[in-house]
């Protein structure tokens, strides 16, 4: 391929995802931000830190000036740099470097460079996820179709976890570490989805009755939307199967993953 200015050539490189450079430099990139993260993460743990500390701290700046040059030509190259810089990969490698210089000011902020994992996104574009994306797509689609029957059962376990919590704190008091009614909330949604802190309990022969009574419906706060976004993706996989339509023999019915007609073998249009 023949290029008209090194401006293009690094373009091409850095932007092309088809391209065989695109994607060596993806992969480099790749390797890049999974190693400086590895560093971030182990600059976190204090003994390696106490030994290590400046090794980590000089590698930590290595990749910053890095990933700022990189930033900074992908700048200089887009056609469009102000759309470039609002774009989500754009913002996406601007917080991979910010966190080293907002250090400077606010010790500590260096560990938010594990946000740099958010950046491996972009090498997914090396390869052609199609059938991953439309797994992505259907599953959105799910979400979104089972988001009101989910949204009003979670509005029930709200007003489940108030009254029980009004319950608890009548039953058992401030004597019993049931101090107000929202720490009485606090405790019947901790029962209800049976994370069970134990910081707060019952004492009461009552209180522990009502409080197995409410264990036992904490199971359904799993069930139950489990139960109806699984039905929105069997619902979703019906309807995929209907619109995959064989343009030779028109038949239907053919499997969300299937890439040939399980009639005449042609090739299946690809849905997203």
């Amino acid at each position: 391929m023949q290029y008209n200015s090194v401006k293009e050539w690094i373009f091409d490189v850095i932007f092309g995802t088809d391209t065989p450079n695109g994607k060596r430099f993806d992969l480099l990139l790749l390797g890049l931000i999974v190693i400086s993260v590895i560093v971030v993460m182990l600059d976190s743990i204090e003994p390696l830190k106490a030994d290590y500390g400046d090794i980590f701290f000089a590698i930590e700046w290595g990749f910053t000036i890095l990933f700022s040059i990189e930033y900074l030509v992908r700048l200089w190259v887009s056609p469009k740099p102000l759309h470039y810089a609002k774009s989500f990969y754009g913002i996406v490698d601007l917080l991979a470097i910010l966190p080293t210089y907002l250090a400077l000011l606010i010790p500590g902020s260096q560990y938010l460079l594990a946000l740099r994992l958010v950046r491996v996104m972009r090498v997914f574009r090396i390869v052609k996820a199609m059938r991953y994306l439309a797994e992505a797509n259907m599953l959105w689609r799910s979400i979104k179709g089972s988001l009101r029957k989910i949204t009003v059962f979670f509005v029930f376990v709200l007003l489940l976890a108030c009254i029980m919590g009004s319950i608890m704190y009548a039953i058992e008091g401030p004597k019993n570490g049931f101090t107000s009614i929202p720490t009485g909330i606090y405790w019947a949604i901790v029962t209800i989805t049976t994370v069970g802190y134990g910081d707060i309990s019952p004492h009461t022969v009552l209180g522990q009755f009502v409080a197995a009574f409410t264990m036992i419906i904490g199971y359904s706060v799993i069930a139950v939307p489990t139960g109806i976004f699984t039905a929105q993706i069997h619902q979703e996989m019906n309807l995929r199967r209907d619109l995959r339509r064989c343009e030779n023999c028109d038949r239907t019915g053919h499997d969300h993953d299937a890439h040939f007609c399980n009639h005449c073998g042609t090739e299946l249009e690809h849905l997203v």
